[in-house]
């Protein structure tokens, strides 16, 4: 079903909710600052020349891609068909943590060190798998996350490049609100077996507002 098109553009992370927008606030890039170095391809230039942003989950981002008309989903909310966007995991901020998203994800590896996935389904299955350019050793350029698997992500505290770049096409279309992230309390709860990985690279609990005295 086609419906009329609507061009979507992000909304400040205030927007969203408390939680969201106190990490979103914390994740602005640390890069603009620094300026490019010619005799090797850093993360710093990487994501100035991509114009990158801090992402709430971790790593940073910028949109590349939205699609020019909107579905609807089977729960009946209205999304775009596809999105897409750059992904960039840096010494800066290595780690993509826990999050669900209701959309299938593809991701595309690019360039810089190799990326390790952790995907966790809902009966507690754990999958890893390793994004990168040497196939010989595993690698693989394409990962498909469906919907509903919990995914982190993380780079290598000693590769040689300093960061990992991938692209990430969505559908149906990324939306915060489709997105879950994951606070360790609620992940120990579900997955109690995953406790060493969960305490590494899920979100710290969100703290509660300080009670004001009267």
């Amino acid at each position: 079903m086609r419906l009329p098109v609507f061009r979507l553009f992000f909304m400040p992370f205030s927007r969203f909710s408390g939680a969201l927008a106190a990490l979103a606030s914390s994740a602005a890039s640390p890069f603009r600052a620094h300026s490019m170095t010619p005799d090797r391809l850093t993360a710093e230039a990487v994501a100035e020349q991509l114009q990158l942003d801090g992402h709430v989950e971790g790593g940073f981002f910028r949109r590349t891609y939205e699609s020019d008309y909107r579905l609807l989903t089977p729960g009946g909310d209205e999304r775009l068909s596809m999105t897409s966007i750059f992904y960039l995991l840096a010494a800066q901020s290595p780690i993509g943590h826990f999050h669900l998203n209701r959309s299938d994800i593809v991701h595309y590896f690019h360039m810089g060190d190799p990326i390790t996935y952790y995907l966790l389904h809902p009966d507690g299955e754990l999958k890893t798998v390793v994004m990168g350019n040497d196939l010989r050793a595993g690698h693989v350029l394409q990962l498909t996350v469906p919907g509903g698997v919990w995914k982190a992500s993380q780079i290598p505290a000693d590769g040689e490049h300093g960061f990992g770049l991938i692209s990430e096409a969505v559908s149906p279309g990324f939306e915060y609100a489709d997105m879950t992230l994951g606070y360790r309390s609620q992940m120990l709860a579900q997955f109690p077996q995953h406790q060493a990985l969960l305490g590494r690279l899920s979100h710290e609990d969100p703290k509660s507002p300080a009670k004001t005295r009267k």
